[in-house]
């Protein structure tokens, strides 16, 4: 009886050091790791983490399509990247084709140039 007695102590203290850790690191405005290692999910962060520039033609769709850049932001953070169509080593700047969940109101397609770590998108279209 004592061994389960101590257990029952062990796991209800190293619960509650579990909810207070939790609430520290999110109080603290640290990204907490995630599993970003595949080469969609990477791209995807790198160009949240290091914004983006919008084109004039880009801006000018974006108004045609009646959006905003919060649907572009949700394209950046739930889209998948079209390696298949898209040049990431052409010379000097490579580009990325990101598309849209289908469930999004509006499916878009994005177009991406990378510049080094800068990222700029050229156009937006409906799927």
């Amino acid at each position: 009886m004592k061994i389960l007695y101590r257990l029952g102590f062990y796991l209800g203290g190293f619960s509650i050091g579990l909810i207070l850790l939790a609430f520290f690191i999110k109080g603290s405005g640290v990204e907490l790791p995630s599993c970003d290692y595949l080469p969609n999910a990477r791209l995807l962060k790198t160009i949240r983490n290091n914004g983006y520039a919008l084109s004039p033609q880009a801006e000018k769709q974006l108004q045609e399509l009646a959006l905003d850049t919060s649907d572009l932001n949700t394209v950046f953070l739930e889209g998948e990247v079209d390696f298949k169509n898209s040049d990431p080593r052409k010379e000097p700047c490579g580009f990325y084709i990101i598309n849209s969940q289908e469930t999004m109101p509006v499916p878009l397609v994005a177009k991406v140039e990378r510049c080094d770590e800068a990222f700029e998108v050229l156009s937006i279209t409906k799927k």
